[in-house]
């Protein structure tokens, strides 16, 4: 059976719900990826073009600097990896989270939360930036998702 592992960003919590409930239903390990500098309210307002969030969404090669580098991606074969969707993509600490480990003949499944957003270029640019991973297609979820759900969703995929 492969090792599993939920990798997860979450600025408001609502992600860090629905990956707390997918490590239940993945029987997973799971793992925080946490900023080096946590996000403010202030950091996270999308209209302000001022805003943190927002000056480091504006350059796709910003790299937001993570807490740790202490994720056991190593011991895992299928890292299902969860964000919130900003600016139709994964945020930057996604981009340096798959840069900082070796997913080379590992399974990636990307799960993200969105009042609505697509994930966009997301997609491909996860699949480029996990080196020599199989990046399997990725699902929104609602943060409210249920444990029986997530197993479907898992058992369809033969994770």
């Amino acid at each position: 059976m492969a090792k599993k592992l939920v990798a997860y960003f979450s600025a408001g919590g609502i992600t860090a719900r629905l990956a707390q409930t997918l490590a239940a239903a993945a029987g997973a390990a799971l793992y925080e990826i946490r900023p080096a500098v946590p996000y403010q309210r202030g950091d996270l307002n999308w209209m302000d073009k001022k805003a943190r969030s927002t000056v480091e969404m504006a350059d796709p090669n910003f790299r937001t600097e993570m807490a740790d580098t202490a994720a056991p991606v190593a011991e895992a074969d299928v890292i299902f990896l969860g964000f919130p969707i900003w600016w139709y993509r994964e945020p930057s600490i996604i981009d340096t989270f798959l840069e900082a480990y070796d997913f080379a003949g590992k399974t990636v499944v990307p799960f993200y939360t969105s009042g609505g957003s697509p994930l966009g270029e997301g997609q491909s640019r996860i699949a480029a930036l996990a080196k020599g991973a199989k990046v399997l297609p990725g699902k929104r979820f609602s943060a409210r998702a249920k444990e029986e759900e997530l197993k479907s969703w898992i058992a369809g995929m033969g994770c």
